[in-house]
């Protein structure tokens, strides 16, 4: 945000929203000590517990959750997810979702327990899948 001084040249103010961490923290204790994971896969869309984080990680807001993809399944309990936005950028980290309402943020690549996942949306076709993961393996070194 920026506002003008009394001798006209601009200030800039930061504005920083309170995060709830210890409501976060209540929740998060909750969610850690569910028994059952939901059964879940790849290509499938989630309602998912990421809670409050740091900085520019993409968090669950003021809810504590947001949609994910699954990416990768390494077992029943832990997974490689990436988050959806409601925004879009026009840069390398960004794609857009056939439905057109959502992005995947590529560079929120993220390993999360599986009990973080709350409700099943939807699956998503295996040709918008594969172009996904072709993008996201871009951004792994080869040697």
């Amino acid at each position: 945000m920026q506002t003008l001084s009394p001798t006209g040249s601009f200030f800039v103010t930061l504005v920083t929203m309170a995060k709830d961490f210890d409501t976060w923290n209540k929740q998060k204790k909750n969610i850690n000590g569910r028994e059952h994971s939901p059964l879940f896969h790849e290509r499938e869309v989630w309602w998912c517990s990421l809670g409050l984080n740091i900085g520019y990680e993409q968090d669950g807001g003021e809810i504590f959750e947001r949609p994910v993809l699954v990416i990768k399944k390494f077992s029943k309990d832990i997974l490689w997810i990436l988050p959806l936005t409601n925004s879009h950028k026009q840069n390398q980290y960004y794609i857009k979702l056939a439905t057109g309402t959502s992005s995947i943020v590529l560079s929120q690549l993220r390993l999360i327990s599986a009990k973080r996942l709350e409700r099943f949306l939807y699956k998503l076709p295996e040709d918008q899948f594969a172009g996904i993961l072709i993008r996201l393996q871009g951004f792994f070194p080869r040697y």
